[in-house]
């Protein structure tokens, strides 16, 4: 029998019209039938350039957020300190002084039988760099002054690290 009458060979090489097939394919058959892909080294190295690009675009402006958000919250924190400084006020008729401090709102002072603290109900607060609020009777730009030195802890600054006041 002539190689040509045996489907041009291939039969006598071992290989049928089906495995033909699965080598055009564009996907690789395993023994079992299952058909596998992938992604070239090629293709991935593309995608992490990609996400690095965008890390690189974003990152920086999530990160001032975040600096943007721990003033806010500061000014928050002031906020609050001021309204439990102004109950503290109606309840004793002057305001702590500067000995006694915030811890006036949520620690009865001696000799203060009008005390009906605490006014803080989480006792008093650390600002967002983890630094006590200062806080002084009488105030040089108010009645009182509470003020955050901001993120470097220092008086005056720029951006994050000026100071957060309550005036």
């Amino acid at each position: 029998m002539p190689i040509d009458s045996m489907n041009n060979g291939s039969h006598f090489m071992g290989i049928n019209n089906d495995m033909k097939r699965t080598v055009n394919a564009p996907f690789k058959q395993s023994i079992f039938g299952q058909q596998l892909s992938g992604f070239t080294l090629l293709e991935l190295l593309v995608v992490m350039v990609i996400l690095g690009l965008l890390a690189g675009y974003v990152g920086p402006k999530y990160f001032a957020q975040v600096g943007k958000s721990e003033v806010k919250t500061a000014k928050a924190q002031i906020e609050a300190l001021e309204k439990s400084l102004d109950l503290y006020r109606l309840d004793i008729g002057r305001y702590p002084s500067s000995e006694l401090g915030l811890s006036a709102l949520v620690t009865r002072p001696l000799n203060e039988p009008k005390w009906q603290g605490p006014y803080l109900k989480k006792g008093i607060p650390l600002d967002p760099w983890g630094k006590p609020y200062s806080y002084k009777f009488p105030g040089e730009h108010g009645e009182y002054d509470i003020l955050s030195l901001g993120k470097d802890g220092k008086p005056g600054g720029s951006d994050d690290d000026a100071d957060i006041t309550s005036w």
